[in-house]
């Protein structure tokens, strides 16, 4: 059995499974820790979930814009307006509907016809399930964004877990300033894990649509939501697949 991370999907499917047929994933017996970032971005929302529900083992961590559309699955406001590619997830689940499919800008965000119990129950139900965060036996750490590298976890705002870009990019400029100083300061860290696997923030940032290291720390968003790779990462011997350039599999602007 063989134990993957994945990044950001942002409603690719195309390049979900293109994934999964490249690594070969045993759906049976593989794991696949998904790093959040399911929703919004380009139009195939429902049919990303739907692969996913088929990984006995998955384990879902929850990203930022699951946040924002778990809240309008349990209030029917979506704190962002949909407006953070959230269009494209409006369209995935009104065609589900057979109703007039009603979108329209409104404001700084979108108005629509879908309506919260429009979300098939299995859906809401996986929404629900998805962690903050997720430490395996091994005592490697999967999370959405990062954490505040000065507070033990029990300490953390749950916050840190779906924004907080600055684990990462502390580390890496660490790791910049430091790379031929023996004598530097340790990076500081109160949690102590073995290896950190993130997703969040593009490594399209640095111009790669690669996954990046950081000291410990493992970054597998390779900027699907921007039309560039998603990746696949096998979190022990490091060997990565990837689909093509999402924007050539997509003619839609996923922001």
């Amino acid at each position: 059995m063989r134990v993957f991370v994945m990044g950001d999907l942002h409603g690719a499917s195309k390049a979900l499974e293109q994934c999964l047929k490249r690594s070969d994933f045993d759906l049976k017996r593989d794991t696949l820790i998904q790093l959040g970032d399911i929703v919004d971005g380009y139009p195939d929302v429902y049919k990303c979930v739907e692969t996913l529900l088929k990984i006995p083992n998955l384990i879902p961590v929850k990203g930022n814009h699951e946040d924002w559309f778990l809240e309008f699955i349990r209030t029917g406001y979506h704190p962002a307006a949909w407006d953070a590619g959230g269009q494209a997830t409006l369209i995935s689940y009104l065609e589900l509907t057979g109703r007039n499919q009603s979108i329209r800008r409104a404001g700084d965000g979108f108005e629509s016809s879908l309506i919260p119990e429009d979300i098939p129950s299995t859906h809401r139900r996986f929404f629900e399930s998805q962690k903050p965060f997720y430490v395996d036996k091994e005592n490697n750490c999967f999370v959405h964004a990062g954490f505040n590298r000065f507070l033990s976890f029990d300490k953390q705002d749950i916050w840190n877990f779906y924004w907080d870009r600055g684990l990462w990019e502390d580390a890496l400029t660490y790791q910049i300033l430091n790379k031929n100083d023996p004598d530097s300061e340790p990076f500081y860290n109160l949690s102590k894990f073995h290896e950190i696997f993130i997703g969040h923030t593009p490594t399209l940032n640095w111009n790669t649509d690669k996954p990046m290291r950081a000291l410990n720390i493992f970054n597998v968003d390779t900027g699907a939501g921007h039309g560039g790779k998603l990746t696949l990462l096998n979190i022990h011997s490091k060997e990565y697949f990837q689909s093509d350039p999402v924007a050539e599999l997509y003619n839609w602007s996923a922001r």
